[in-house]
């Protein structure tokens, strides 16, 4: 099992604020609402010849399709993409400076669907066209700031904003669209915002960083502009520096979030174009080591998410404005996109906090993998042909003893060459992150309160988790003696774990996906922490049940085999005979018979080859009564014909790696037999 990665191959980040999901009843409203009816006056008046009516129908769809996917849905039925497509175009500037406003709220609430849309809609043409414009006022901004009055420098600023993030979602959408913004060389233009962030808006600033780390994320276009320019590392470096030593200063609850999301951007932007080319100064300055981690724990450590939680309960329980309503709008009520209540713009900023731990976990989450590239086939170099039969006539006294190299199928092979002292000093504060909250998982029987902050804080958790992922494969790939014999700090970090998903349960129902991703994640964590600390936890009858019962039920290869993993861990606790037998009769189940096939997929069924050969490796274990008075090496016996199959089926080429682990387990199982059968116990 690997860690998990920062880095994605199709789809990249989810731009998306508050997913379908979490607003049930939005969507299931859509056939039956009466706002069908009232929405068309919206759309007529974007048509409209008089300006300001085009410009209020933007500015209402900006208003009416926050967290309300079902008008969003109707909107989009009508073309409200196409037309605000259009208005970018419009001769009026207060119109198309609304229309990327409109356009911005929809890439962000309404997330993959619209932004392919927007893109297949050529959103990019006059897109295009206002980088060059945009960089051009903010020049005679800089120059000569008494030129233009503050009104036109906020619409220049607020429309730079809008812009820039509608090309960060698109960015976010797919490959293509991807390849198609790499092709407008953003990089010079948005770097200019951070060179002058000190006399421009910091939310212009912080969209601009925002742009720029997720066109850097796994994009070597981006990555080469920022890498080949010295000034460009160097003003990032300024930029982690300047805030750092702000903050040192401050406390944390005085600082502004946007700052600090600007901040943390910016250092996931070091970390994408790391390591940073010499022979500049900064080339050697290890990014993760040296900034990542040491800057980013602070980050996660500065927010209860219980009290967050808390006050936004407090705030909604006392929040006296309504939502704007579509019977309410006319040109004579005309919404404010910049009009917020008191209460508003402080769930805003308890929303902008959540996310920037969001941001925060997720980086620290790519930085503590720490995974080395793979390597490559020499091309044109032909892979040497194992002859298949080699195996076909293999009995099972056949093979040399000293042949049998038991596995241990710990979760990573991979050497760390980072160090990982600083890893540990992350674990409480992670902890901490991944507890749930009154608003981290809503009924299914009812909607979150504030979808915004239940979806952070589900995000929050899940990262959390992934970061944890992370940490313990590190820590158990550079064995560590010390931290072994650490039992209490394990036992905390297991209890720990364990805790959240209690709080999180069993029951998944349709809208609570979320929990299913937290249980995901959370068994590799528990693997991890399990093979450092393996044997030492001593199995709960629950804890065994929910594991097989998540194993049962999933279909994906990769969950099954890190429930197996864990099982495995459970098991080599000595005095636990009767978990050990539990699970052991689990895994058998799950081996091939010489009249049947294994029930669960190739890798699973390797994996737990090789969990029952590491599991009764010692047969000095006080467990080890299981395995003959269960005559396991028996059953043992029956599967390697099957096993044999198995791995001969997986494809070379195509899944090389798990090819050679098959082999090697394969390998073991026949030394393993014949060698308890020499034992004669």
């Amino acid at each position: 099992m690997g860690k998990s990665q920062k880095k994605r191959a199709m789809r990249r980040h989810n731009p998306m604020r508050v997913p379908d999901s979490h607003l049930p009843k939005g969507l299931e409203s859509i056939a039956s609402s009466s706002k069908n009816e009232a929405i068309l006056p919206i759309v007529q008046k974007m048509e409209s010849p008089d300006g300001a009516e085009r410009k209020w129908a933007c500015v209402a769809v900006s208003n009416l399709i926050q967290n309300d996917p079902s008008t969003r849905r109707l909107l989009q039925g009508k073309n409200i993409v196409g037309s605000l497509i259009t208005r970018l175009s419009d001769s009026e500037e207060e119109v198309w400076v609304e229309a990327a406003g409109a356009l911005r709220n929809l890439c962000i609430d309404g997330g993959y669907d619209i932004c392919a849309e927007m893109y297949n809609k050529n959103i990019l043409a006059p897109l295009k066209t206002f980088v060059p414009k945009i960089s051009a006022a903010l020049s005679q901004f800089l120059e000569s700031p008494k030129t233009a009055p503050e009104n036109a420098q906020k619409v220049v600023y607020e429309f730079a904003d809008n812009a820039i993030t509608v090309l960060w979602c698109l960015s976010e959408t797919s490959n293509k669209a991807l390849n198609a913004i790499n092709q407008i060389n953003l990089v010079p233009f948005l770097m200019s915002f951070l060179a002058s962030r000190e006399k421009l808006p910091v939310s212009t600033v912080t969209a601009a960083a925002q742009c720029l780390y997720v066109l850097t994320d796994d994009n070597q276009p981006a990555i080469d502009d920022v890498r080949s320019n010295a000034a460009y590392t160097s003003c990032l470096l300024d930029v982690v520096r300047a805030e750092a030593n702000v903050a040192e200063g401050k406390s944390k609850a005085t600082l502004d979030e946007r700052s600090s999301m600007c901040k943390v951007l910016t250092c996931g932007i070091l970390g994408n174009v790391s390591p940073l080319p010499p022979p500049s100064a900064t080339s050697a300055i290890d990014i993760t080591k040296d900034v990542t981690l040491p800057l980013l724990q602070p980050v996660i450590s500065s927010l209860s998410l219980v009290d967050v939680s808390n006050a936004v309960q407090e705030l909604v329980g006392n929040q006296n404005s309504e939502p704007p309503q579509l019977e309410k709008l006319s040109l004579k009520n005309t919404p404010k996109t910049d009009h917020k209540t008191t209460t508003e713009v402080e769930l805003e900023r308890l929303e902008s906090r959540l996310r920037t731990v969001q941001l925060a976990l997720e980086i620290l989450t790519g930085a503590c993998a720490m995974l080395p590239d793979p390597v490559s086939e020499p091309a044109g170099e032909e892979e040497d042909v194992i002859d298949e039969a080699e195996y076909e006539d293999v009995e099972i006294g056949d093979s040399p003893e000293d042949a049998m190299a038991l596995d241990s199928s710990t979760p990573n092979g991979n050497t760390d060459t980072r160090p990982t002292s600083l890893l540990p000093a992350l674990v409480q504060p992670l902890l901490a992150l991944i507890q749930p909250t009154a608003l981290s998982f809503p009924p299914p029987s009812g909607a979150s309160i504030h979808p915004p902050t239940t979806s952070a804080l589900s995000a929050i958790h899940i990262s959390a988790l992934q970061c944890l992922n992370n940490i313990f494969l590190s820590l158990g790939a550079s064995p560590n003696p010390e931290l072994a014999a650490d039992l209490e700090s394990g036992r905390n970090v297991w209890q720990e774990v364990w805790s959240a998903l209690g709080k999180v349960g069993i029951q998944i129902e349709r809208g609570q996906e979320r929990k299913q991703d937290m249980w995901e994640v959370a068994v590799g964590v528990l693997w991890g922490i399990g093979n450092i600390w393996k044997g030492s936890f001593p199995p709960t009858e629950e804890q065994v049940k929910v594991i097989i019962q998540f194993c049962e039920g999933s279909t994906d290869s990769t969950i099954r085999v890190k429930c197996i993993g864990t099982l495995e861990c459970l098991a080599h606790h000595g005095p636990s005979i009767d978990a050990n037998r539990t699970i052991a009769s689990y895994l058998l189940s799950l081996l091939p018979t010489s009249s049947s096939q294994s029930p669960i997929g190739t890798e699973p069924l390797i994996q737990a080859v090789s969990a029952l050969i590491d599991i009764y490796s010692d047969e000095s274990a006080p467990y080890d009564v299981n395995f003959r008075q269960g005559k396991f090496e028996d059953r043992l016996a029956d599967s390697v014909d099957g096993v044999k199959k198995a791995v001969r089926a997986i494809d070379r080429r195509k899944e090389r790696d798990l090819r050679m682990r098959g082999e090697e387990v394969r390998d073991n199982l026949v030394a393993f037999v014949r060698y308890r059968r020499e034992l004669q116990l």
